[in-house]
């Protein structure tokens, strides 16, 4: 398949946030239009700009053939199944949450529209999203921001560590 190459971040700090990970993880592997290219491993960071416990994140490579806005419809439609809710009267504070998906990147599009911006619009600040994206992209860039590793290496202040999977 060609397309375009997707990346999804994946985050939860609610409930059996490995189990509910590894659902979205196998929910995008089966995802119509969508050729699985790859899962990161898992991380535990501080939330940032949210409530609750730490978050387990990760970040999943999709070739797609869907356009963003469908990809997204889709996203959103994995994140119901596996029981999220939508909360909270200020967007600016984000809630504990069961499940988050988030559209990275599509391709190099660069675009800004009420129900999506590519590339997303804070992954740049975000160590939780740039450190396993590297692990499926080592040398990649972020359109208009430059080297994800660059750019990792500022955030050295937000703490990521990486869980071991569990046998």
């Amino acid at each position: 398949m060609s397309g375009q190459r997707a990346y999804i971040g994946l985050g939860a700090n609610e409930g059996d946030v490995v189990a509910t990970l590894n659902a979205a993880v196998e929910a995008l592997r089966l995802l119509q239009g969508c050729e699985f290219a790859g899962v990161s491993p898992f991380y535990r960071s501080e939330p940032i700009d949210a409530e609750g416990p730490d978050f387990t994140n990760a970040v999943v490579a999709l070739d797609t053939m869907m356009e963003p806005y469908a990809l997204l419809l889709a996203l959103l439609d994995i994140e119901l199944r596996l029981g999220r809710r939508r909360r909270g009267a200020d967007p600016r504070i984000k809630s504990s949450r069961r499940v988050d998906l988030d559209l990275l990147l599509h391709g190099a599009l660069q675009m800004r529209s009420t129900p999506l911006t590519l590339p997303h619009p804070r992954m740049h600040e975000r160590a939780f999203v740039l450190r396993p994206l590297l692990d499926l992209a080592p040398d990649i860039e972020l359109p208009g921001q430059g080297p994800a590793a660059r750019l990792l290496g500022a955030l050295g202040h937000q703490r990521v560590e990486r869980i071991e999977p569990q046998s």
